[in-house]
């Protein structure tokens, strides 16, 4: 299921609002630290990528905006929305932004990660996400700004605005497909062991934790057995891979502790 169909068809029974009591202009700050590189954008090419003048592409850090059509598939809910703002905050300064690379500093389709600002030190994508116009995502090691920006999205989510108008949140038996998902369940068990931590949530739905990013979870990860959960990552599908096991098909791996939230 695309994540466009979650976001149609989720239930606003299965949201859960978290108030926060900030002004949305300070959630939508999180205000540059230190000197930046200033860069030219030739063409905004969705809600969180960007391309430059001089050809590289710039994949925005924490911030995960809804597909635009390609391929013959229509855009999905508040994708051009976001393109459009992006744009908008992109020409305040004649298209200028400021440019933080993370620590990684590339992805695997080899763009640019990298945080964006405006001409006043504001964070591009904590404004995107404090509209709702996008989710908050976590990948380490880029996460300097992951608790501001989820500050920022949880001032669109307790507002109800753009994605968040109707939750997109789903249950795990309703995962249907790959893809990007924020899944709400009941850890049914808990197991560690060389792979890292898991967590089986039902419906043929696991949460791997890698060993190398287990410690950064701290206490996070203790007495969740047995208790409801909301995760968000990307969902795998372990049998597109050719995997005949009889393993839980849908995996999704976790790297930071703000993208597992406990509920119960």
């Amino acid at each position: 299921m695309r994540f466009s169909e979650q976001l149609k068809k989720a239930s606003l029974g299965g949201a859960f609002f978290v108030s926060i009591f900030f002004s949305l202009q300070a959630a939508a700050l999180c205000p540059a630290s230190e000197p930046l590189s200033h860069v030219k954008v030739a063409t905004v090419i969705d809600g969180d990528t960007l391309r430059l003048v001089d050809g590289r592409s710039v994949r925005l850090i924490g911030l995960n905006a809804t597909e635009m059509g390609r391929k013959g598939r229509s855009a999905e809910p508040f994708a051009e929305a976001a393109r459009n703002r992006l744009q908008s905050l992109v020409s305040t300064d004649d298209g200028y932004v400021g440019m933080r690379i993370g620590r990684q500093s590339r992805d695997h389709y080899g763009r640019v990660l990298a945080h964006a600002f405006d001409k006043h030190g504001e964070n591009l994508e904590a404004q995107i996400l404090a509209e709702g116009l996008g989710f908050f995502v976590a990948i380490a090691p880029n996460v300097l700004l992951a608790e501001c920006q989820r500050a920022a999205e949880l001032q669109a989510r307790s507002a109800g605005k753009g994605v968040w108008r109707q939750s997109p949140v789903i249950a795990a038996d309703r995962v249907r497909g790959g893809g990007f998902a924020i899944v709400r369940a009941r850890v049914e068990r808990m197991e560690t062991n060389r792979g890292g931590v898991w967590l089986e949530l039902g419906g043929s739905l696991v949460v791997q934790v890698p060993p190398q990013v287990v410690a950064a979870f701290d206490d996070a990860l203790k007495g969740l057995s047995g208790k409801d959960v909301e995760v968000r990552g990307w969902v795998i599908d372990r049998k597109s891979r050719g995997d005949r096991s009889r393993r839980a098909r849908w995996l999704l791996k976790l790297s930071h502790p703000s993208m597992l939230m406990p509920l119960s």
